[in-house]
């Protein structure tokens, strides 16, 4: 009984895993496209709870070096599966607003929430300000790189041109390579951006097997859930009245990540304001330098050409984002009031995506 509530404890979304058989049973049995959408996404958070928790596990028994590669690589695997499988069926808008909700989710909504959580309970909270400073550099820059094809794109072509498609192929190459050097950064250096790593005590006690076979099995659990999500995806958004654009970039982010925002929130409540900046930085930094710009190419083999090319709403949200996330870490310091503010400017962009048709 005790080891059963310690495993509890260690996931409380385990019971969210009920969701898998039910998923199975509404496909078997026919049941609504709604039905099956809510039942996968419901499914899909605590399979990507167990991928990240895996992940660092196996980050563990490893090298500082390969345990940083493992954490910046898989750290949004959940999300990099659920975009692939809305590429395969030509969901590419949805694939887009889903890259700006993740950026935007992750500096508005989760680092809101953690210093909401973190300053009600432990009042002004502090962390690294000369991390904050080059971290907040850092997005901006990835930023930029996103921004730029979406600007001059229109001057050098109409949409799905030859010409759009080289800037955009040529930017996603350089992005990677940028994301490699961030990677080469995160073998060097215990505070780099693009990975984090959780401390010891906060790890569960998985075996090197063990968290093979949960990571395997997860990864497996997610790719069947994404494609019954994103098959059901089309009838929802015909039969809610929900926009495509409102899907991706609100409701897909917060299902592929939820897992990894409730661990940011944990760690501020502890007063890990550091640790908490670093999840949400980390990975907006993710998406931005290696989920979109790996996406341009997977869009490339499955047939449907996915272009870096953002719309003016995309962009507006990205820009802001950013410059009030740097302009609230500046000083290395963070309030409740500061964290209402940012969350406020989430939900008036989720209210405002909501009613664009």
């Amino acid at each position: 009984m005790k080891s059963f509530k310690k495993f509890i404890a260690q996931n409380p979304l385990i019971f969210l895993l009920l969701a898998l058989p039910f998923t199975l049973a509404a496909q078997l049995l026919g049941w609504s496209p709604t039905a099956i959408f809510i039942l996968a996404a419901i499914g899909i958070i605590p399979l990507a709870s167990y991928i990240g928790e895996a992940t660092e596990d196996l980050a563990s028994y490893t090298s500082p070096r390969l345990g940083a590669l493992l954490n910046a690589t898989l750290g949004n695997a959940a999300e990099l599966i659920i975009t692939i499988a809305a590429v395969q069926a030509g969901l590419l808008e949805l694939v887009k607003a889903s890259i700006t909700g993740s950026i935007i989710g992750n500096l508005l909504l989760v680092l809101g929430f953690s210093m909401i959580v973190g300053g009600a309970r432990h009042g002004i909270q502090t962390f690294n300000k000369r991390n904050a400073a080059r971290n907040a550099i850092l997005l901006i820059l990835a930023v930029v790189t996103l921004a730029i094809p979406s600007v001059f794109s229109h001057s050098i072509g109409p949409e799905g041109s030859f010409k759009v498609e080289v800037l955009s192929i040529g930017v996603a190459i350089i992005m990677l390579v940028l994301y490699g050097l961030g990677l080469f950064d995160s073998s060097r250096s215990k505070e780099s951006p693009l990975s984090h790593t959780l401390p010891k005590g906060d790890l569960p006690n998985w075996t090197l097997w063990q968290a093979i076979l949960i990571l395997t099995l997860s990864t497996l659990g997610v790719v069947w859930l994404s494609e019954s999500l994103v098959h059901a995806a089309e009838d929802v958004i015909t039969g809610l009245g929900i926009s495509e654009f409102f899907l991706g970039i609100i409701l897909v982010p917060l299902i592929g990540n939820v897992a990894e925002h409730l661990v940011a929130v944990q760690m501020a409540h502890k007063n890990k304001m550091d640790l908490s900046t670093e999840i949400a930085i980390s990975s907006s930094l993710q998406i931005a330098l290696f989920v979109a710009p790996l996406l341009v190419f997977i869009s490339l083999v499955l047939g449907h050409p996915l272009q870096i090319i953002f719309n003016q709403f995309e962009l507006l949200a990205l820009l802001t984002a950013v410059a009030i996330s740097a302009l609230v870490s500046a000083d290395g310091e963070s309030t409740w009031l500061e964290g209402a503010g940012l969350l406020a400017v989430y939900l008036i962009f989720g209210l405002a995506f909501f009613l664009l048709t």
